[in-house]
Order: C-alpha cells, then structure tokens, then sequence
C-alpha cells in the first residue's frame, strides 16, 4: 500500500515507496560526474529526481529501468526553483513480491466510462439535425471501444484512462448551458463539433487497453490530431452525403480550436459555434489543471508553480469545501 503521494509530499520529509518511472537518463555534471535523472508519478502528480554521483559500478542496474517501469526509491522531498524534487538515495525496480497496486499509479476519469458514453449518445439522439446527428453517431458508434480506455492527451489535461471521454462529456455539458442562454446558438452544430474536436487524439496517440499512453503514432507526429481531424471529417461527410456547407463548417472548427497559429491552429474561429467551441475546451482544460494542481494543498496555502498554468502558483481558500481527494 503506497503512503507517500506525489501531491501531499512536504519538503524535508524523508520518504520510502513505490513510483512509475515517466524519463529516466544518466547524464554528467559540470563537474564531470554522472547523475541520474528522472521524473516519476503515481495517480497524484509526478515529480523529478535526481540521484548525484552515480559511479560506473551503479550503471548496469540503472540501465535496467525503463520507462513505464515501476520503482521503488529512497529520497528526501527538497525543493529547486520552488518546485518540490526528490533527492533520491536509493533505486530499485519492483518485483512481484511487493505486492504493488497498479491503481495506485495511473488516473482514472471519476465516471464510468459506459455511463459517460450513454450520456453522450442521449445528447446525440435528441439532435434534430438529420445531417450533424448522422455524423455524431459514426464518430461515437466506430470510436466507442477506444474511446473506454483512452485518455486525452500524453500530459497535461485528462492523461488519464477515459480522459478523452470525460473531456467530451463535461464540454456537451457546458455547450447545453450556454446554448439555453445564448439563443442565437445552433445547439447541433456546438455539440456536432465538441464531439469531433478532438476525436483523432485516438490515433495521434498510441495507448494500449490498460488506458496508458506510451507514445505519440507516426501519424500523430506528422500530422497532429487537428489535421487527422478534418481528414476522417472530409471522408465521413463524403460517406454519408452531408451537405458542403455543414461539412466545411466542422472542418472548420477542427481546424479553429486551438485558436493560435503556434499552437496548431491555421485559423481563428470564424462564427460563434466555433468561438465557443474553443473556449469550451480551455475551460475544461484550466479547471481540470486547477483542480489537479490543488490536490494535496492545504486550505491558506500555495501550490507549486504549474507550467501549464503560465508557471503561476495557485491558493486554495479556507472557507470553500475543497475536498482532500486524491485522482
């Protein structure tokens, strides 16, 4: 049973227990000697380590661990540019007899993955456009076994087994809201492009059906899932006879989500389905990066500064009911 989680690690402690290795590489100093370095998680968060002058002796086991491996580390919890990171004493790589728990190193989206697949074959059934619901049902029905286990992303938001389902889940949510305020809205059309934003994550990445993502594809590194995107798009809307119209618009919003050319998007949003859709998606990104970054916080205090939040640190308050839960 595993006692220290990445999350609730506290500078100065001395800690003794199992992590997954996420990189791991020998490197040299400037002065000369070798060091290990490593970054490692569980289901909390992950964190770097470093293991200091590491002689020759030491190489052949080191070389042993792999990524995807799990270890078992003796390290003090220090903290460098003020983010925590393990001075790690000693390394090993587990073995059966531990008894480890693997639940205890890979997240899992906080819903079943069945009823979070039922939720969104309702919302498409109530869709009263023939056309868009055509096209919402091919992308559920040929992607529903992958879209299980997936998650949304290698890092960062939803990297977690059924994050790809959860994302989408949680934005038809939000699109339904906004649509009953704002009624200009073409409820279909959000919905239709929630759906399929992001649906060629599932060959961008390479992940197996424990859920865990080992790399990014061929495809995935050439390409991206944008591109993979308006590609199964443009064939789906030639295979099912949707109109010219409707299928350059869901290209279109494939194509627009990420917004800004240097995050891979050609185009900026250009009517209000597409707009929305983007900042559906960065929503649910940033309070699932939030959320995340809170975890192990005790109410009065800051986090470690996240990268992914513009190295900003968050404060978690005293008076709300934020649950000390772990992912």
């Amino acid at each position: 049973m595993k006692e220290f989680y990445i999350a609730f690690l506290t500078t100065g402690s001395e800690i003794q227990d199992f992590y997954l290795v996420k990189s791991i590489a020998v490197r040299v100093g400037s002065n000369k000697k070798q060091y290990l370095d490593l970054q490692v998680g569980d289901k909390t968060g992950e964190i770097n380590g470093k293991k200091w002058d590491i002689p020759d002796t030491e190489l052949p086991a080191l070389n042993e661990i792999k990524v995807g491996d799990i270890v078992k580390l003796k390290a003090q919890v220090t903290e460098w540019n003020g983010l925590k990171q393990l001075r790690v004493t000693r390394i090993r790589k587990a073995v059966r007899q531990d008894g480890v728990e693997l639940s205890d190193f890979y997240r899992t989206a906080p819903e079943k993955p069945e009823e979070m697949f039922a939720f969104l074959e309702e919302t498409v059934q109530r869709m009263t456009d023939p056309e868009l619901r055509a096209i919402s049902d091919a992308v559920l029905t040929r992607n529903r076994e992958k879209l299980m286990y997936y998650p949304a992303a290698m890092k960062n938001h939803h990297a977690e087994i059924g994050g790809l389902l959860y994302h989408m889940k949680r934005m038809v949510q939000m699109g339904e809201y906004y649509c009953s305020v704002y009624t200009n809205l073409n409820r279909d059309l959000l919905l239709t492009g929630v759906l399929i934003h992001d649906i060629e994550k599932l060959t961008e990445i390479v992940c197996d059906e424990t859920g865990i993502a080992s790399s990014y594809s061929f495809e995935g590194q050439l390409l991206g899932h944008i591109v993979l995107g308006v590609k199964t798009l443009a064939r789906l809307a030639a295979e099912l006879n949707i109109s010219s119209e409707k299928a350059v618009m869901l290209e279109h919003m494939i194509l627009s989500h990420h917004y800004e050319p240097e995050f891979g998007s050609p185009k900026k949003p250009l009517f209000p389905e597409a707009e929305l859709l983007h900042y559906l998606d960065i929503v649910d990104a940033r309070m699932y990066d939030m959320a995340d970054a809170l975890i192990g916080i005790q109410p009065g205090d800051f986090s470690d500064r996240i990268w992914r939040l513009e190295n900003r640190s968050l404060y978690k308050d005293t008076f709300s009911d934020r649950k000390q839960t772990e992912k």
